[in-house]
């Protein structure tokens, strides 16, 4: 701090007590909006209703019923980007339990004389872990699995 305020300070403690150490009113309009509510909104995952695994800040802003330039404007503010993944995407498939029970059943306990194939429906993918290497500044991907 700068000699200049701790002076101020002081005076205005010896005047008032701790009641003069409160800030002074600031200009211009007052916070509306509570961006602890956006932030622990962004961190959760949407409803399933939406369709989708990620927030968009339209698809937020449209939730919250605030503008999406205020939600762009407040993921900018502390960092956030929830479309850059570091753990891991929520599945909206409402099968994918019943569908991971069967397949860790075949591959712990498979049938007796059966072979067990993994077939790819995107026939441009290859089965492998292709992850990039993790580069700095950039959050770590994790490659999509088959579900």
């Amino acid at each position: 701090m700068s000699r200049p305020t701790v002076i101020s300070w002081r005076a205005r403690y010896d005047a008032d007590g701790l009641a003069g150490l409160d800030d002074d009113p600031r200009s211009g309009r007052p916070r509306s909006l509570d961006h602890r509510e956006i932030v622990s909104a962004t961190l959760m995952p949407p409803p399933k209703e939406y369709g989708v695994t990620q927030w968009s800040s339209r698809l937020l802003a449209k939730h919250l019923g605030i503008g999406y330039g205020t939600v762009a404007r407040i993921w900018r503010e502390y960092g956030m980007q929830p479309w850059r993944s570091e753990t891991f995407k929520f599945s909206t498939d409402p099968e994918l339990v019943a569908k991971d029970t069967d397949i860790v059943g075949l591959l712990l306990e498979p049938p007796e004389n059966a072979i067990v194939l993994c077939v790819d429906e995107k026939s441009q993918i290859q089965a492998l872990d292709r992850t990039p290497p993790t580069q700095i500044r950039i959050p770590e991907r994790q490659t999509p699995q088959c579900s």
